[in-house]
């Protein structure tokens, strides 16, 4: 007996759903190296979503407003300008985010990105590495800001 057409097109139907589809494997150590030295303008965000995650332009626009910011501050500017100039937060915030990356679990990091992947994440040494040289740098940049602002906000800059 032969079948319908729209039975076999249900058949079919039915067969793709129950298929699991493999999607690329998102690497834990790339998306906190991308964060790390491409942070500020989001290529982590754009790396793990796409191009249509909201968070990741914001980064970008962040980033714009910071660079708009030192080119301005080149010329005799506001304190607003000097700060804006001297904390770059889209920078800090991939800074953080490869830092919460590279601290999250491999197996939690395997269910919200590589759910459907067939390979499992195995995060090694250089993560830890690449951690510790984010903390560092981190640190040390922010409490160079902070240094600078307190400069630029008791002796107009004086001292630098």
């Amino acid at each position: 007996m032969p079948f319908h057409p729209t039975t076999l097109t249900a058949i079919a139907r039915a067969i793709n759903m129950n298929q699991t589809i493999a999607t690329k494997h998102k690497n834990k150590t790339l998306t906190a190296l991308l964060a790390v030295f491409l942070g500020g303008v989001g290529a982590h965000r754009f790396y793990l979503y796409g191009s249509k995650d909201f968070l990741a332009w914001n980064y970008v626009m962040a980033f714009i407003l910071f660079a708009s910011a030192v080119f301005l501050a080149q010329s005799p500017h506001t304190l607003m300008i000097s700060i804006i100039a001297l904390f770059p937060v889209s920078i800090f915030a991939g800074w953080i985010e490869a830092i919460v990356t590279g601290l999250t679990p491999d197996a939690k990091w395997d269910a919200k990105h590589n759910a459907r992947s067939q390979k499992k994440s195995a995060s090694g040494w250089p993560l830890i590495v690449l951690l510790v040289l984010t903390f560092a740098l981190g640190f040390t940049t922010f409490i160079f800001c902070v240094a600078r602002a307190t400069d630029l906000f008791l002796t107009g800059g004086a001292f630098g």
